[in-house]
């Protein structure tokens, strides 16, 4: 199942994705149906749109960010042991956390805002896992239940911020800086999410090729670690880190200028495009 939202920015629909880009208009057959975040993945809803069998219809519509009012966006820094080398860093011995505000929550085809605060902007591929269910202190053992499926996520960041700043919130949490979609993407048509191919092309060019199967944490261990004194609420977002190939680590350095286009894709979930831009939009 493919959950998205599509619509107009701030006037996005809750729908369901099918094959050949036909979308099935949810609140069309649940007119009360919440939209796609917290109330809906806690009161049940993910379960009952699964029931649905109907082809849905050809839109011309945006595509907007699959989920709505997110309460946090947790990260993984140094999360693949060849991304963490790239930058002179030995690997973590335990995770390495950051939040994004969810601000910069952005849709999987909207255009990206270049900050006036900071240069060197930077693109990362991730596999973004989206909570389900409400937990707190989560074993591993029972870590997959509290899943509801996976999304696309650009981790953009602002490295001359990020920096010089001496922390990474605000060089990650400009506005825009965390495009995620196409949708959410659920089991049934991931498959096993520990052996996805990876993917970022600027402006055609691959810059990151990796696979989720060399993350040093895996997603288990992640939302254990997370959840031990913080609550995961459903519609949160844990981004699960990038593998090697950022621009900031090349030689020379490789960065964002306005007109640039960056593709991000993971197998079986789907493919972001994003373009950069000055200005406020």
């Amino acid at each position: 199942m493919r959950l998205v939202r599509y619509g107009d920015k701030g006037k996005e629909r809750p729908g369901l994705l099918k094959k050949d880009g036909m979308i099935v208009d949810l609140k069309g057959i649940f007119p009360d149906m919440p939209d796609i975040g917290y109330e809906f993945f806690k009161n049940g809803w993910l379960e009952r749109v699964s029931s649905v069998d109907d082809p849905g219809m050809k839109m011309n519509v945006r595509t907007g960010c699959p989920l709505s009012g997110s309460s946090k966006i947790i990260c993984l820094g140094k999360n693949y042991a060849e991304h963490a080398k790239e930058g002179g860093f030995d690997s973590p011995q335990k995770p390495l956390l950051f939040c994004k505000s969810p601000n910069a929550l952005n849709g999987p085809f909207d255009n990206v805002l270049l900050p006036e605060s900071s240069g060197q902007i930077d693109w990362e591929v991730e596999l973004a896992v989206i909570i389900g269910r409400e937990g707190k202190r989560i074993s591993r053992k029972d870590a997959w239940q509290y899943v509801a499926g996976y999304s696309v996520m650009n981790d953009v960041s602002g490295r001359q911020a990020q920096f010089s700043d001496s922390q990474w919130y605000r060089g990650k949490s400009f506005d825009t800086f965390a495009p995620l979609g196409p949708a959410i993407v659920t089991e049934d048509e991931t498959g096993d999410v520990r052996n996805l191919r990876l993917t970022c092309k600027v402006n055609g060019e691959i810059m990151q090729d990796g696979n989720t199967k060399d993350m040093i944490f895996d997603i288990p261990f992640i939302i254990e670690n997370i959840s031990e004194d913080i609550t995961l609420m459903p519609g949160d977002i844990i981004s699960t880190g990038t593998p090697s190939g950022v621009g900031i680590f090349r030689n020379p350095p490789v960065l964002l200028n306005p007109g640039d286009v960056v593709e991000c894709s993971i197998e079986k979930i789907g493919t972001i495009i994003n373009k950069f831009v000055s200005g406020v939009k």
